[in-house]
């Protein structure tokens, strides 16, 4: 799957709650600019929840894969209210579309 229907799949799914380019604004959900490579819980000016914080996994495709599989079940006691994505074909899509649009 490619970046571009990572995008599509983005602005269906993640847009309401979060923004991907540098200076974008916190919403619901933090900002995702600079996430691939950064520890969870860490993204300057989001009020995180302690289970975020305290995860200490980094972000990659990898992690990011587990993760939009089932976000509660990875990160008991997130606030993230997203039920994930079961299609593997979905999350390697966005996970590509989050590789470039977040750097």
């Amino acid at each position: 799957m490619s970046a571009k229907a990572g995008a599509k799949l983005f602005k269906q799914r993640c847009e309401q709650c979060h923004t991907v380019e540098a200076g974008g604004k916190h919403k619901t959900g933090p900002n995702l600019n600079g996430l691939i490579g950064r520890k969870t819980g860490q993204q300057p000016g989001f009020s995180y929840t302690d289970a975020n914080k305290k995860k200490g996994i980094t972000w990659d495709a990898d992690t990011l894969d587990v993760y939009l599989t089932n976000p509660k079940k990875y990160i008991p006691g997130t606030k993230m209210v997203f039920a994930g994505l079961k299609k593997k074909k979905d999350r390697d899509a966005l996970i590509a579309y989050l590789m470039k649009s977040t750097k």
